[in-house]
């Protein structure tokens, strides 16, 4: 183990990016038990307040975020200061991807069907940064030879294609893979070969004037929804916790 360690992440000079997945991971885990807790009741937990003022633990992960992010790069290459300023950040950027939903919807949707844009960001966020860290550069250009790495326009050629293909298969509305696909570029091609879901820009613009093509995207749209929604909900809600139900509509009045 401690030769793998020193060979694929030491030696590498990756131990910054470990430390830093490592304490995110961690410090997602450490915020959400606490909220599931508080919110059940148990333990002698409690929401931190100020004047009134219900301190989100988004406002101290912005804070150790910028101070980790400029301790890692003034930092420089060597010592413990890349080391110290990876842990900092990624403890910082725990915490402020955990209420992620938090700010994008400028509103407390921790417990809501919204706030399982949190999760989904977390998780994403940890699938990327461990593909970088097992190996895979960005473009898929990180198993090049000598004759390779000397043939540039080769290279760029193929970073160039790559993303084209990440920006189509963004465009049918296929975000996850494009991400993905921007580390793996087979995800990219699988992406963008395959139907757009309906909505996307990808089918507004293609799909109009093919009815049959358009009826086959959302035939195998809600296939796809269907087959992997639940599943995709139960692993949400295990990570995160499962989200408060939707307070009932009151009846229209006629």
């Amino acid at each position: 183990m401690g030769h793998w360690l020193q060979r694929n992440i030491v030696e590498p000079g990756k131990l910054p990016l470990l430390l830093a997945l490592a304490s995110f991971v961690l410090t997602f885990l450490a915020p959400r038990t606490v909220t599931r807790l508080i919110r059940a009741g148990k333990g002698p937990f409690g929401n931190v307040e100020t004047g009134g003022l219900h301190i989100h633990h988004v406002v101290p992960g912005v804070i150790l975020t910028v101070v980790g992010g400029f301790g890692a790069v003034a930092g420089g290459l060597h010592g413990f200061g890349p080391a110290l300023g990876a842990v900092v950040f990624g403890v910082g950027a725990g915490l402020v991807l955990d209420e992620f939903a938090l700010i994008l919807h400028l509103d407390d949707v921790y417990w809501t069907e919204a706030g399982r844009q949190s999760v989904e960001v977390v998780v994403l966020t940890a699938a990327l940064v461990g593909l970088v860290l097992a190996g895979f550069s960005p473009f898929g250009v990180d198993d090049l030879s000598e004759d390779e790495l000397q043939n540039r326009a080769g290279v760029a050629l193929n970073v160039t294609g790559n993303f084209l293909f990440s920006l189509v298969a963004l465009s049918k509305g296929k975000a996850r893979i494009a991400v993905f696909g921007v580390i793996v570029p087979v995800v990219a091609v699988i992406g963008a070969l395959r139907l757009a879901r309906p909505g996307s820009p990808w089918s507004r613009r293609f799909y109009r004037r093919r009815p049959r093509a358009r009826a086959k995207a959302v035939l195998r749209a809600y296939r796809h929804d269907l087959r992997w929604s639940a599943p995709r909900r139960a692993v949400q809600d295990w990570i995160g916790g499962k989200p408060d139900p939707d307070p009932p509509r009151p009846p229209e009045r006629g």
